[in-house]
């Protein structure tokens, strides 16, 4: 039987997200594997977190794509944005902590074509004078970013209904960011 790739990397983000410090035997029982085929599709943990980065960024693009930031008032697209980034957020929030993923020469491009897209939405708001002018493009995004893995975690540990996600993330940060000329 052939080994579904995307189910296992699916099945440890599932579990990783929850607890973030699974070790790979933990890991292989939750893909229902063993230990010893994971190892052969990554040679540890560094190799399953750099492929769970990669599901991550092409899921961030396919949201991205799919809630078109370029259209519409820039507030609607946030919303539209956070709406569609939901079912990766989880994922999100794993690699949110990753620190070695963010750090020195080997960081993936692809953030930056995220980081990109999204200070443009940011920026494009400000321009259009939905958002304040205070807070940079880039402040918005990682504020974002911290949004998103928060509401991650607190859906998943139960503390918030899952319904309440995409309200939740975009009232507090637009919330913010609206721009008033009180």
């Amino acid at each position: 039987m052939a080994l579904d790739r995307d189910q296992v990397l699916r099945s440890a983000a599932a579990l990783l997200t929850r607890k973030s410090t699974a070790t790979m035997d933990e890991v292989a029982k939750a893909a229902g594997i063993s230990r010893a085929t994971l190892h052969r599709h990554f040679a540890g943990r560094d190799a399953l977190v750099r492929a769970l980065e990669s599901l991550g960024i092409a899921e961030c693009e396919a949201a991205l794509d799919a809630a078109r930031p370029e259209d519409g008032p820039a507030s609607e697209a946030v919303r539209r944005l956070i709406r569609a980034f939901e079912p990766s957020a989880g994922l999100l929030a794993f690699l949110y902590t990753e620190n070695q993923l963010f750090e020195g020469e080997e960081q993936n491009q692809g953030w930056a074509r995220i980081d990109e897209r999204l200070t443009a939405l940011f920026r494009r708001g400000q321009e259009a004078g939905e958002f304040r002018i205070d807070l940079s493009p880039a402040w918005l995004t990682e504020a974002l970013y911290g949004l998103l893995a928060s509401g991650a975690w607190a859906v998943s540990d139960g503390r918030v209904a899952a319904k309440d996600f995409t309200h939740m993330i975009a009232e507090l940060l637009l919330g913010g960011a609206r721009r008033t000329d009180a």
